[in-house]
């Protein structure tokens, strides 16, 4: 590993890093804020769930949902943080390694006195610390929100650790798939692009899923394979499923590093 590359691609996406977690932190306090309410109207709360279309409950995986339990609230809103984590996730693995090439300095980089197995090794740990603080800064605002907001409710404090810690596997899904993806194409011109088809991709995977009754596609997706609603109603992971992902992720990262190690780099001569 190069010390050098793994602090200028730490710093690099600190900005970004700090971005993305407020604005994750703003969606979880925006949210949360609103269960005392819905607390307080538990009954009216399941009657509106129950005059709502199947289809939509099942798109937003809200079928074994119980808005009016705290963690059950939690778990609808956690959705939409991995959406947004995934985004982050897979926007940091198109641009790994693309952002040289499409600036022109990949032939700078690589003439200096590091390998291109350190090279690649220095900016995944780099990102993934990246990514970690973002979990960081997620698990504190959660507990600190669900503190604050709980409606008077307990809850299961093991289940919410699942449910927290599953972002960490969630994200290394779309940062490695992402890695490798980059270095199957010729160049990545645009990484918002590819980076919201892979999230938003998956997502529609796994709304898919329920809808059709397809258990297939669940093996596809991480949305499935980390259920928010499924972890809080089992105080569980689905381990088959969590394999799948742990699968995807060693055979990326290797991948990666095969055709990272074979790749043709262009360079600005």
């Amino acid at each position: 590993m190069s010390a050098t590359i793994f602090k200028h691609e730490f710093r690099m996406h600190l900005r970004s890093v700090l971005i993305w977690s407020a604005g994750i932190a703003a969606l979880l306090l925006l949210y949360l804020s609103l269960f005392p309410s819905f607390a307080e109207q538990a009954e009216l709360v399941n009657e509106m769930m129950a005059n709502f279309p199947k289809e939509l409950l099942m798109a937003f995986g809200m079928t074994d949902i119980n808005l009016a339990s705290v963690l059950g609230y939690f778990s609808f809103t956690f959705l939409f943080a991995q959406i947004c984590l995934a985004v982050q996730a897979a926007h940091y693995g198109f641009g790994l390694v693309s952002v040289e090439e499409r600036e022109m300095t990949a032939d700078f980089l690589l003439t200096r006195p590091v390998t291109r197995t350190q090279i690649l090794t220095s900016k995944l740990l780099a990102v993934l610390l990246n990514l970690l603080v973002t979990d960081a800064i997620l698990w504190a605002c959660s507990l600190l929100f669900l503190t604050l907001f709980n409606g008077g409710q307990d809850y299961e404090r093991g289940t919410l650790l699942l449910l927290l810690f599953s972002v960490v596997i969630f994200q290394l899904f779309f940062l490695t798939v992402g890695v490798a993806i980059s270095l199957l194409v010729r160049r990545v011109r645009s990484v918002t692009p590819y980076a919201m088809a892979l999230a938003f991709g998956m997502y529609m995977l796994s709304a898919f899923s329920d809808l059709l009754g397809e258990s297939k596609l669940e093996l596809l997706t991480p949305f499935k394979h980390f259920s928010a609603t499924q972890i809080v109603r089992d105080s569980a992971y689905d381990l088959p499923l969590v394999m799948i992902s742990v699968v995807v992720i060693v055979v990326s990262v290797v991948a990666s590093y095969i055709l990272y190690l074979r790749r043709d780099i262009p360079s600005v001569t």
